[in-house]
């Protein structure tokens, strides 16, 4: 599953996803640094990536507009550096990325992992 990484996770995370072998691309690298979240959520849309935040925003927006994609992981993690942040994201792929193709929104902390299918409602 390709990954987009939001500001908030450190920029270094999405190459050392890549150098595992997982496609991953930060918000920064593609110029979207201060884009609103609609702006991500549109983009991931288009391009068939799951987000990856540490943002709750994206869970209530993706909610309200009742639609079924894109994914969305959100880290309940504080002060990841980005070797623990690319080892909690692979492990949520490792188990449940399959079903981010499918739509739906993930919650991550280090010890579990809760999935709930889209549209909400």
């Amino acid at each position: 599953m390709n990954l987009l990484l939001d500001q908030g996770l450190p920029l270094s995370t999405a190459a050392l996803l890549r150098g595992c072998g997982q496609p991953a691309v930060h918000v920064g690298e593609l110029g979207m640094s201060a884009a609103a979240d609609t702006a991500i959520i549109e983009y991931a849309q288009s391009n068939g990536l799951s987000i990856v935040t540490l943002d709750a925003d994206f869970h209530a927006l993706i909610a309200a507009a009742g639609v079924a994609s894109p994914s969305v992981v959100r880290l309940r993690v504080e002060g990841l550096r980005a070797r623990e942040a690319a080892a909690l994201i692979s492990r949520v792929v490792e188990r449940i990325g399959e079903r981010l193709r499918s739509g739906v929104f993930v919650t991550a902390t280090a010890e579990m992992i809760r999935v709930r299918s889209l549209p909400i409602g």
